[in-house]
C-alpha cells in the first residue's frame, strides 16, 4: 500500500467523492453535494483513500445540524481490498475521537444477489478489520397502493384520544415491532423511539391509530403523513392477533389522506412481522447493516433503520 494516499477531503471537494462510481446505484440516497449543502455531510468527517490520484474507497459519516449524537458512516465504498478500507477507516476513527457506527445500506434480498455479494464483501469485510462487529440488520418496506386486505370485523378502530392514552399504551408496549427511523431520532433528538416516541412525532394524536377488541385497547399504530413521507412509524400490540389488520387500517388512513406510499423498518428476525407486512402489500426496498465498535455493549448501538444524511430534523432531505 505504499501508493496509497488517505485523507479527508476540503472544503470544494465534492467532485473528488462523486468521482468514485456508485457501486449500488439501485438504492435511494441522498447525493454526496446535496448532503453537503444540508449540513450532514462535512468535509471533515469524510476521508478518501487514493491511488495515483483515483478514489478507491470512500467513507462518509453524517451528523445533521443540531444533533445531539455523534457522527455515524452513512457511506461506505471500497474497489480495493479489505485492507485498504481498513486503514481507512482507522485514520478516520482517530481522527474522530474513537470508532463510530457503520449503517450499511443495502438492496433487498442482498444475500440472494451474487452481483450484490461482490460489492459488499470487500467494504464489510474492512469493517471488521477495523474493530467494528455485525449486530443487527433491519429492513425497509414499501406499502405503494397494493390493495388492502379485507379485516374480520373481530377488531374496531380509532383514532387516540389524546396524548395520555398513547403515552399509557406505550407504557403497556414492552417490545414495539415497526419503528421507523429509530437510529435518526436518537441521534438527532436523543430520542428513544419505543418508549417515548411523542417527543419525536410531534403530529396531532389523532395520527394514532388504537385497536380495540370488545372495547378492550389490543394494539397502537402511530402514523406520519408530513415528515419525508408517509410512514408507519410505530407498531406495538398487546395480542399479536390484531397485526395484520391493524396495518390495515394505519395503511388505509394514510392512504385515504392520499399518500401514495408507506414506509416501515422492521428488524429482520421479526419474521411474523415481516410476513404481515408483505400480506399487507409491503414489499422490501432496502437492508441496513449495522456495526458497532466491538467495545459497544450490543444494547447501545441500536439497529439499522435509517439515518439521515442531511437536514436538520429527520426528514428534511428525504431520508428517515
Amino acid at each position: 500500500m505504499t501508493d496509497l494516499v488517505i485523507r479527508p477531503l476540503v472544503a470544494g471537494e465534492e467532485n473528488l467523492f462523486e468521482s468514485m462510481p456508485d457501486p449500488l446505484p439501485q438504492l435511494r440516497q441522498i447525493a454526496y453535494a446535496d448532503g453537503i449543502a444540508g449540513g450532514g455531510y462535512r468535509p471533515e468527517h469524510t476521508w478518501v483513500a487514493l491511488r495515483a490520484g483515483r478514489v478507491v474507497g470512500r467513507a462518509a459519516w453524517a451528523l445533521p445540524p443540531g444533533a445531539v449524537g455523534a457522527p455515524w458512516l452513512e457511506r461506505f465504498d471500497l474497489a480495493a481490498e479489505p485492507e485498504v478500507g481498513a486503514a481507512l477507516l482507522r485514520a478516520a476513527h482517530e481522527a474522530l475521537g474513537g470508532p463510530r457506527l457503520y449503517y450499511a445500506s443495502l438492496p433487498a434480498h442482498w444475500r440472494r444477489r451474487p452481483e450484490v455479494l461482490a460489492v459488499v464483501k470487500a467494504p464489510m469485510a474492512a469493517a471488521r478489520l477495523a474493530g467494528l462487529v455485525e449486530r443487527g440488520e433491519r429492513l425497509r418496506c414499501s406499502w405503494t397502493g397494493t390493495p388492502l386486505p379485507a379485516t374480520s370485523g373481530r377488531y374496531t378502530f380509532r383514532p387516540a384520544a389524546d396524548a395520555a392514552e398513547i403515552n399509557a399504551m406505550v407504557a403497556r408496549i414492552a417490545e414495539p415491532e415497526v419503528l421507523t427511523g429509530m437510529e435518526t431520532a436518537r441521534a438527532v433528538g436523543g430520542v428513544d423511539l419505543a418508549t417515548d416516541p411523542l417527543a419525536w412525532l410531534t403530529g396531532p394524536p389523532g395520527d394514532w391509530r388504537i385497536a380495540s377488541d370488545s372495547g378492550v385497547p389490543v394494539g397502537l399504530a402511530g402514523t406520519a403523513g408530513d415528515a419525508c413521507y408517509p410512514l408507519l412509524a410505530y407498531l406495538g400490540l398487546l395480542d399479536e392477533a390484531v397485526r395484520g389488520e391493524l396495518l390495515a387500517d394505519a395503511v388505509g388512513v394514510l392512504a385515504a389522506g392520499g399518500a401514495p406510499e408507506v414506509v416501515a423498518d422492521v428488524d429482520a428476525h421479526r419474521v411474523a412481522v415481516v410476513a404481515d407486512l408483505e400480506r399487507t402489500g409491503f414489499r422490501q426496498l432496502r437492508s441496513r447493516v449495522v456495526f458497532a465498535p466491538a467495545a459497544a455493549p450490543s444494547g447501545s448501538a441500536g439497529t439499522p433503520g435509517s439515518a439521515v444524511a442531511a437536514g436538520s430534523v429527520a426528514d428534511r432531505t428525504g431520508q428517515v
